[in-house]
């Protein structure tokens, strides 16, 4: 059987670092994830809200270097689980518990991340990539000529 899941997109809140009796880190935070198609009526994206566990020394790496609104991609397996409310209702909740959590955009030299960037006259969701500056001395001008290639 297989059960990995897979999803990227930025987080909701500051995680939520706690520690079980035993010692253990746990965090808990909340990803907002585009899906990849828009509404038919509306055009706009909808956004899934989804809760992310994780355990260890994941927990602590995710609550040292992410915040709210950062991207994150994360990597482990959907978890189901049933539970009873305050009035005796029983319910049903899903997560994932992580087992790798990335980083899912670039770092400047000044430490803030890069933001998503869209052009202008482009639809909505219609690109999904990331732009950083370019300066000028990132490329340089080839002056020799290779006149003589073997093909």
């Amino acid at each position: 059987m297989l059960n990995h899941i897979v999803i990227m997109g930025r987080l909701t809140r500051d995680p939520e670092l706690r520690r079980t009796q035993t010692g253990t880190a746990v965090v808990s935070f909340t990803l907002a994830v585009d899906r990849d198609f828009t509404s038919r009526d509306g055009g706009e994206r909808q956004t899934d809200f989804i809760d992310v566990v994780a355990w260890r020394s994941t927990a602590e790496f995710v609550s040292k270097y992410f915040a709210k609104g950062r991207m994150a991609v994360v990597s482990g397996r959907l978890q189901i689980r049933d539970w009873t409310d305050r009035e005796g209702g029983k319910r049903r909740s899903a997560e994932v518990v992580a087992d790798n959590v990335y980083f899912g955009e670039a770092k400047r030299a000044d430490g803030e991340a890069y933001a998503q960037r869209e052009p202008q006259d482009a639809a909505p969701g219609a690109f999904s990539g990331y732009t950083a500056p370019v300066q000028s001395s990132d490329f340089a001008e080839l002056d020799d000529d290779d006149g003589d290639l073997p093909f």
